[in-house]
């Protein structure tokens, strides 16, 4: 569990809400500005208009963002009442906060591990998988719903799960009789139980830092919800997945398919299946992963999957700079790791000047006694952020401050939060036409029509309705809102309790 913040002691305090709650009093603001609470909000919302606006007009990009947020903290300063000195220092304590550190850490070793299974061939084990299964229709569809699942929770990448298995598996699906639309949402299906579950997912990893949880509890409370999705959407995959026009003529695609399969690369869910058993058993996740990369690397060379080359490498030609595997994985959350400490700062600006405990009261007059209308709330949130920001991982850390702030104030257990964080966060981020994912797998199926003439093209539109995964666990998520199914709780000092303590 972090260390106590000042944002911590604030919702420590309120934890749970006296039948008076809305009308306490609420502690004096440490940062005044124009406009009051709201004022110390100019910062965030201009982000999230900020991300919207780029992602409406197709724009949106991870540096983008941060320079979002950065224009945003700018913007906040000049709205300041206090001293500008108060609101720098109080930004910097923001961004020393270890919410945003232990992210950043633990994103970058699991980029690496990520990156260390991508070129010792797992995907290409897992491609011989569905080479050597003979399944044609949904058959085949359900296939892939299932490896791209066991590949993203390994890797803990949906995104790079979206473009392996577009590459790869889309074209011989379509050639053994696989209906398009719904071979393309069976792989973002399976990259969406990844980014949900994987203990290495950049998702799952901040939503357990923000609501101080630590990932392998997360993971394990979680389970149930994403099986609970999973099923019925393979059931679907497989009774709908058939094409009306069976399979195509053209066996290129089943032959590229083979030529780029190995089944050597399947070892590599060794040291997979040891990070998970040791963050499962309660290992933190920095030595979990630490241990993965270790066992990695020499099973990759030993099976002669990978060479060392591909792991770490100086490259002379280009000045000495540092290549391989291990540099791809720090360097794919660098500006997300900028990101999430600019907007943890924001977030600790809003503390400071007064708007999480503002908002978290007008919505208390809402709530009221209510767990199921506080969960609701938290529902909510999460989802509008993710209909609008299309990068999932950056709506999920612009909600999660929310989230913690009213699920601290009604004692829900961080598990709860967490998993209602990433959830609703890895669901929608793979649903909706404008979603970066969506898009980039019609762009790697639109890109392979040329090598393919006969391949179809299925439009973001078209496939949206499709995504069973994501469709199934936002409703999951609902519904235990609405029910409690799964709720607890946890007293002062963070320890699970069935039912709600007393006020």
């Amino acid at each position: 569990m972090p260390p106590t913040s000042q944002h911590d002691h604030g919702q420590q305090n309120a934890a749970h809400p006296p039948n008076d709650a809305s009308h306490a009093a609420p502690a004096p603001p440490s940062l005044t500005f124009r406009f009051g609470a709201w004022g110390a909000a100019i910062p965030l919302i201009f982000f999230v208009v900020w991300a919207i606006t780029t992602s409406v007009l197709g724009l949106s990009s991870e540096i983008g963002l941060v320079m979002g947020a950065l224009f945003g903290l700018t913007l906040g300063l000049f709205f300041c009442t206090s001293r500008w000195e108060d609101y720098a220092n109080g930004l910097f304590d923001g961004l020393t906060q270890p919410i945003g550190v232990v992210a950043i850490v633990a994103w970058f070793y699991a980029g690496m591990f990520a990156q260390v299974l991508q070129v010792g061939g797992l995907v290409e084990g897992l491609v011989w998988l569905g080479g050597i299964s003979d399944m044609t229709g949904g058959w085949f569809v359900g296939l892939t719903f299932l490896l791209a699942a066991v590949f993203s929770t390994a890797v803990g990448t949906g995104y790079g799960t979206t473009v392996a298995f577009c590459t790869l598996m889309y074209p011989a699906g379509i050639a053994v009789g696989g209906d398009p639309t719904l071979l393309f949402a069976a792989i973002l299906s399976g990259a969406i139980f990844g980014d949900n579950l994987a203990p290495v997912s950049d998702t799952t990893i901040v939503s357990a830092t923000t609501q101080g949880a630590d990932v392998p509890g997360v993971v394990k409370s979680r389970f149930k919800y994403s099986i609970a999705a999973a099923l019925p959407a393979l059931a679907l995959f497989v009774i709908f997945g058939g094409s009306e026009q069976g399979g195509i003529t053209d066996p290129a695609a089943v032959q590229s398919m083979q030529e780029a399969a190995d089944p050597a690369g399947l070892i590599m869910l060794a040291p997979f299946a040891l990070v998970l058993i040791l963050a499962l058993r309660g290992q933190h996740l920095l030595t979990s992963l630490t241990w993965g990369i270790l066992l990695a690397i020499p099973v990759m060379l030993i099976a002669g999957t990978g060479s060392l080359s591909q792991i770490i490498a100086f490259d002379a030609e280009a000045d000495g700079v540092m290549t391989g595997a291990l540099v791809r994985g720090v360097e794919g959350y660098v500006n997300m790791g900028i990101l999430i400490l600019l907007i943890v700062g924001a977030a600790h600006l809003m503390t400071l000047g007064g708007t999480m405990e503002h908002v978290t009261r007008l919505l208390m007059r809402w709530i009221k006694q209510s767990m199921r209308r506080a969960e609701v709330a938290i529902w909510g949130i999460v989802a509008l952020l993710n209909s609008a920001i299309t990068i999932n991982t950056a709506a999920e850390i612009a909600a999660a401050p929310f989230v913690r702030a009213l699920g601290t104030r009604y004692r829900i257990h961080r598990y709860r939060r967490a998993n209602m964080l990433d959830a609703v966060t890895s669901a929608l981020g793979y649903i909706f036409p404008w979603g970066a994912p969506v898009l980039l797998g019609w762009s790697t199926i639109q890109s392979m029509q040329g090598t393919y003439d006969w391949l179809p093209s299925v439009s973001p539109t078209a496939v949206f309705p499709f995504v069973f995964q994501g469709w199934f666990l936002v409703a999951i998520m609902l519904l235990a809102a609405v029910t409690s199914w799964g709720l607890t709780f946890e007293d002062e000092d963070g320890n699970e309790l069935k039912e709600r303590p007393a006020s």
